[in-house]
């Protein structure tokens, strides 16, 4: 998947919505099916979340869905509604294991000869919102389909009611499991991974605050809940010009020593090596994708 600073939540059954996120420059939208709309609206969120697919496909923010959990009455109808040209992937919540990501598998790619689309076209976003699927990061992460991973760490949500902890703007006590996801994405080859949430509308400080800590640790974006938040997000996650520019003369710097034979080089004071070089070329290759949206 490439990588996404920002993806807005949109109820399913708000199309207008869709549109303020797409002129606020969401690199991706997660069209919601779950917990934004009501039980009642369930039918026409899907009848809007098809026509939005529709309409925006193609355009320069991509289009994600997140269907209703597994155990409830609702993601066949999810699935067989959504899963068309036009969507990239599935946000998966209440997942608990390899299991269920399995079953959604199974259902998208039904759902995928329906349409006439190439198998393994919808990626899977499991979204690790519980106890059970951050004990199961690892076989979740390494499973078909999935194409980055939604971490869960926002204030009085159900990971905290589950695991037990009391919120706080710092993060302390999210941190474990926090870094425990990027470890699992790494280890199963997902480069691009996102964070969720910060609820304060009005506090852009401390989201800022928030995502700077997330980027550090080596999420690459982050899930907003109001288009106000996707430009504080987008510019946090962005490496600054000052930066790209250091890393480029340390690639040049490295490659210039490489060529001499050389192993290792001294850079601007810093001894640097093929990890560090390689390290340089990575972020360079995310800014310019980001660039390029």
């Amino acid at each position: 998947m490439k990588p996404y600073r920002s993806l807005l939540f949109v109820p399913g059954h708000k199309p207008n919505w869709a549109d303020k996120g797409v002129r606020a420059g969401a690199h991706a939208l997660i069209l919601d099916l779950e917990d934004a709309v009501p039980h009642g609206a369930k039918d026409e969120a899907r009848a809007a979340t098809a026509a939005t697919l529709e309409r925006l496909a193609g355009g320069p923010t991509d289009l994600v869905v997140r269907v209703n959990p597994l155990e409830t009455d609702l993601f066949g109808k999810d699935v067989a509604a959504v899963v068309r040209p036009g969507l990239t992937a599935l946000l998966l919540p209440k997942v608990y294991g390899r299991d269920d990501v399995l079953a959604y598998d199974a259902l998208v790619t039904a759902a995928e000869i329906e349409r006439g689309l190439p198998r393994g076209t919808v990626g899977l976003i499991p979204s690790l919102e519980t106890a059970r699927s951050l004990t199961n990061v690892d076989e979740i992460a390494s499973a078909p389909r999935v194409v980055s991973l939604m971490a869960a760490a926002a204030k009085d949500t159900d990971i905290s009611r589950e695991v037990g902890f009391t919120w706080s703007p710092g993060g302390l006590e999210t941190l474990y499991l926090r870094s425990k996801v990027v470890l699992a994405a790494r280890s199963a080859g997902l480069e691009h991974i996102v964070l969720g949430l910060w609820q304060e509308l009005r506090d852009l400080d401390g989201l800022r605050a928030f995502a700077r800590a997330n980027r550090d640790l080596g999420f690459g974006g982050q899930v907003v809940i109001h288009p106000s938040h996707v430009g504080p997000v987008n510019e946090t996650y962005t490496p600054d010009a000052a930066e790209l520019d250091r890393l480029r003369r340390l690639v040049t710097a490295y490659e210039a020593g490489a060529g001499d034979g050389q192993g290792a080089v001294m850079f601007e004071g810093e001894h640097i090596d093929l990890a560090h070089a390689q390290r340089a070329r990575s972020v360079l290759a995310v800014a310019g994708n980001n660039e390029e949206e």
